[in-house]
């Protein structure tokens, strides 16, 4: 259902608001640079501190920019799952193709909570549902044994995006889950290895960067040249790297921002890059050769 390079997109800002015209630019630029999807709302796009107004608008614009020549993922989870299900029915209504559940943040529910979670949030809507698991910011795994069970019981809980950084959690979830349940790696930098237990892509951070290579990496593995992949990995791990210097998505904003594709605004509490890290991203650019 999805595979390739998934562009998780920052939301753009001007003078504190949320810049519609750029953030259409920016899904255009993707989908003309080999993105196979788009997804806003997540954690690049500062989903934390987006009014509910804003995040059902930010979906909404996605949408109707998309225009179906991709799909769009819209991020709309939540630690309330009255809230969640809230977003998603929204997403639903506005013509989202799928949508992606973070677990509960801050407040820690126990296997049994996730998974009821989950499952009335896939009760409430039909669109498929893609699980979000990134416990070193929510401060919560959901176990390759509860992502089962989801994909067992709830036929429209179809993905999961990993970011637990465990090659060893990822390759138990395949071995658990139905064959048809797919696998996303959710680190750039672990792109290849995913792919080479299973996964179908990433939904990835430097794809609002590097569209194109990061699509082209997923490409050449599927198409077996296996090299080439290789190639692609190495060349974009040093600037990979340099975006996770700071929490996401402090460093790549700050990127587009040098390379003139959007503001670096963001929005408290994320601040701007300290003066040394700032000069190792522009180095990283610089050696990549996306600036002079």
């Amino acid at each position: 259902m999805f595979k390739g390079s998934i562009v998780a997109i920052v939301t753009p800002f001007k003078d504190g608001k949320v810049d519609e015209k750029k953030l259409k630019e920016l899904i255009d630029f993707q989908i003309k640079n080999g993105s196979s999807g788009i997804v806003p709302c997540g954690t690049t796009g500062e989903s934390a501190t987006l009014s509910f107004e804003e995040h059902e608008r930010v979906i909404e614009v996605t949408i109707e920019q998309a225009r179906k020549r991709v799909p769009v993922i819209a991020g709309t989870g939540s630690n309330s799952t009255e809230e969640a299900i809230m977003l998603t029915n929204h997403a639903a209504l506005a013509g989202a193709d799928a949508s992606l559940q973070v677990s509960p943040y801050y407040n820690r529910p126990t296997q049994k909570g996730l998974f009821e979670h989950f499952k009335a949030i896939a009760d409430s809507v039909r669109i498929p549902i893609i699980l979000y698991n990134i416990a070193g910011r929510t401060g919560v795994n959901i176990e390759p044994e509860t992502i089962a069970k989801l994909a067992l019981s709830c036929k429209n809980i179809v993905a999961v995006k990993e970011a637990s950084g465990s090659l060893d959690q990822m390759s138990r979830i395949k071995a658990l889950c139905p064959p048809s349940f797919q696998l996303i790696s959710g680190d750039d930098s672990l792109t290849l290895p995913v792919l080479a237990i299973g996964g179908i892509g990433v939904i990835s951070v430097a794809a609002n960067i590097v569209p194109a290579a990061t699509a082209d990496l997923v490409n050449s593995f599927i198409e077996g040249d296996i090299k080439e992949a290789q190639r692609i990995h190495y060349k974009l791990l040093p600037l990979i790297k340099a975006l996770f210097m700071e929490t996401n998505p402090i460093p790549v904003k700050t990127a587009m921002g040098l390379l003139g594709m959007c503001s670096p605004d963001l929005r408290l509490p994320m601040s701007s890059m300290s003066p040394e890290n700032l000069e190792k991203l522009k180095k990283a650019l610089i050696d990549y050769g996306l600036l002079k």
